[in-house]
């Protein structure tokens, strides 16, 4: 099996031609690695982060073997402590650009060129974009200004810090709920706000939420989040009514969903108007020799999900990499 021998070989990196390049090292990268790698293939994986936003997760209570849970840093680690047995390392570098490879699909092989933030070349003849996706902003006055300063998209991260302290969670899904009574196990002031009147999480979540007795604000919104050099409050909005009022807090955690993380790839043209690399069942692009998997691909936000598109990801490559050196006599 193909091994490196740390990152001081940077340049040797560059140097070859990777039969897998995979771009991201959450749960979709780490499986599509851990089976190219099983296959034979040579494989890197480049990633700004390990784990993504499985890692940013308190507790992960719905991942076949866990029954008990696990938390999100830990099952990085141990995806990361299995790749890294197979051989494969992990550049630390955010993708910028690919460029795009002129070969055609019957003919191969084709060979992409990774270009990174820092400065980096690689290439490989099969990508696999495993990239994940951003947490989605509120886009309203004083977040991005205070966004450190007491708000956060991550209550495992920064909830250490609102001990004794009042914050709201913003959001009604799985991870808001589940954010949310984080912080209250950890002895933080929480109230939850939604702007639906019903929560959009699984039934589990929301009895045990229930249960917590976390306050709610409900049919309310966001509209300006208040503070000069940290979060001082917040301005709230009911959507129904249109009252308005000022709510005291010293930090805002923001859970409403995720945005893709593909600007790198859109002239390529393989991204949908909103973002999301549309595949087949094979994880195929519209680009041979390019595949994506996890939360990307617009699907079920799961880890399940992601590992098992990861997979698939992984195998149509080495079926494509066999075709084009069968066809080419190699």
């Amino acid at each position: 099996m193909f091994s490196l021998g740390g990152f001081s070989r940077g340049g040797e990196y560059e140097k070859k031609t990777w039969d897998v390049l995979i771009i991201g090292a959450g749960p979709a990268g780490f499986t599509a690695a851990i089976y190219a790698a099983r296959y034979g293939l040579e494989t890197l994986i480049i990633s700004k982060d390990l784990g993504g936003n499985m890692a940013l997760t308190d507790l992960i209570e719905n991942y076949p073997g866990f029954p008990e849970g696990i938390s999100g840093s830990d099952l990085t680690n141990r995806m990361h402590e299995q790749v890294k047995k197979l051989g494969v390392e992990v550049v630390f570098d955010e993708v910028e650009r690919i460029e795009p490879a002129e070969c055609a699909y019957y003919e191969g092989p084709c060979k992409f060129t990774v270009k990174t933030a820092n400065g980096k070349e690689y290439k490989g003849r099969a990508i696999i974009i495993a990239v994940g996706a951003a947490p989605r902003k509120l886009k309203v006055p004083g977040e991005e200004e205070l966004t450190g300063k007491g708000v956060s998209y991550c209550a495992t991260c920064d909830g250490p810090l609102f001990k004794g302290k009042k914050v709201i969670v913003v959001g009604g899904g799985n991870t808001a709920l589940q954010e949310a009574l984080y912080l209250k196990s950890i002895g933080v002031d929480v109230t939850l706000v939604h702007r639906r009147q019903e929560f959009r999480a699984d039934k589990i979540l929301q009895d045990r939420f229930k249960e917590s007795g976390i306050p709610a604000i409900l049919d309310t919104v966001v509209t300006e989040i208040i503070g000069k050099d940290k979060v001082e409050g917040v301005k709230l909005k009911n959507v129904k009514t249109g009252e308005e009022t000022e709510m005291k807090v010293d930090g805002v955690f923001i859970f409403i969903g995720y945005e893709p993380k593909t600007d790198f790839v859109k002239h390529l043209g393989i991204t949908d108007e909103y973002g999301y690399i549309p595949v087949d069942m094979y994880m195929r692009t519209k680009v041979p020799g390019i595949f994506a998997a996890g939360d990307i691909t617009n699907v079920f936000k799961q880890i399940a999900v992601a590992v098992g598109q990861g997979a698939i990801a992984a195998n149509s490559a080495k079926e494509l990499l066999d075709e084009w050196k069968e066809k080419n006599g190699e």
